[in-house]
């Protein structure tokens, strides 16, 4: 309407010109997304780069009014809920969107890990996956404390704690992220810088080298899909066809946030007082909670070795086990296959149970 074929073709040259889009758009036209019953799995990769986005973008809106002192920590937080227009919904927003991206990211953890994804030649998009689930947990993490009310506070107290019993390293760290001894001013003022300026850039680099390997490998297949003779192998192009039911996906993920958003607006406790006995029965957020209710369980002393100290070396031998599967489930060996697989099928049902279970308790 506004621009003839000549006007297009020099407008298309021009971004060519400067873009070098040539390669994106080919790859683009030529990617190919198998199709099979467990097809609906690589949706959350996507979902998860919204919510991403959607925290990104709200994080920015909240960092205008938030004030990472002692003193106006909570208050800023009280305003932003009470006397800015829309604030409360754009908090709610950023609080939702961050537990949805969690359970978004270890979905897309657990559907990749059961296909196989891992293996050869795939081992650095795993590798670089499951540090990305390392960083929004670490996100989860820091964040939590940023409105200083009393649940956070103590909740971030026992993880400091907690983590502070990993060998070698553990109090070092403790130490640097509380800023001293206890908790305060430092700890606050630390956990905003990481919140807010480390981790984003970490993920960001992190998240184009994962992007980069995943294109540059392709989608991964389940083995059946991959036993198929090539001739019954289905497939769709990726765009236009998965990249519509992606934005469909998109939307539906979005309005669910919204619906969340409205109808349950994220509230915030009473100040916390340092100085207070911690409240009975504090928990951590739901995505630490399976880890906390099993340290719960161990006695104070295990043998020679302190219980909590033990509890995380047991949980940091069977993390690092799942972290380096590529190494050990190459493919080659049928036992060691099942054996990722049970291992997988145990981590999953651990987490769903201990979850509810510590949420009940």
């Amino acid at each position: 309407m506004f621009f003839g074929k000549r006007e297009k073709r020099k407008l298309l040259y021009w971004f060519e010109r400067r873009l070098h889009a040539s390669p994106l758009i080919e790859l683009a036209l030529h990617k190919k997304v198998p199709v099979h019953k467990h097809s609906v799995w690589y949706y959350f990769g996507g979902i998860s780069m919204l919510l991403l986005m959607v925290q990104f973008v709200t994080g920015i809106l909240l960092m205008v009014y938030y004030v990472p002192e002692l003193g106006s920590a909570h208050a800023s937080i009280l305003k932003i809920n009470s006397s800015i227009e829309f604030g409360w919904f754009i908090r709610s927003l950023h609080s939702w969107g961050a537990n949805l991206m969690i359970l978004a990211v270890f979905v897309h953890f657990f559907s990749t890990y059961f296909m196989k994804a891992y293996r050869k030649p795939r081992e650095l998009t795993w590798l670089s996956g499951v540090l990305l689930l390392v960083l929004c947990l670490g996100f989860g993490f820091t964040g939590y404390l940023l409105p200083w009310d009393e649940v956070s506070f103590f909740a971030t107290k026992i993880g400091l704690d907690i983590s502070s019993k990993t060998p070698f390293i553990g109090e070092l760290v403790a130490l640097m992220l509380r800023g001293g001894h206890n908790i305060g001013q430092a700890t606050l003022s630390r956990f905003f810088a990481i919140h807010v300026a480390v981790l984003p850039v970490m993920l960001m680099g992190l998240l184009s080298l994962h992007l980069a390997i995943v294109q540059a490998h392709g989608m991964s297949a389940p083995k059946e899909f991959n036993e198929t003779p090539e001739d019954k192998k289905e497939y769709e192009p990726f765009f236009p066809d998965f990249f519509l039911k992606d934005i469909l996906v998109w939307i539906l993920a979005g309005n669910l946030l919204f619906v969340l958003t409205m109808l349950c607006p994220w509230g915030i406790g009473p100040e916390a007082d340092p100085f207070a006995p911690a409240p009975i029965g504090i928990k951590p957020e739901w995505y630490f909670l399976a880890m906390f209710q099993f340290l719960k369980l161990i006695p104070p002393m295990v043998g020679p070795m302190e219980g909590e100290l033990f509890g995380v070396l047991l949980m940091g031998v069977y993390a690092l086990a799942l972290a380096l599967v590529p190494l050990w489930d190459t493919g080659e060996s049928e036992a060691r296959s099942k054996l990722a697989t049970a291992l997988g099928v145990v981590t999953l049902l651990f987490m769903v149970i201990f979850s509810a279970w510590g949420a009940m308790s």
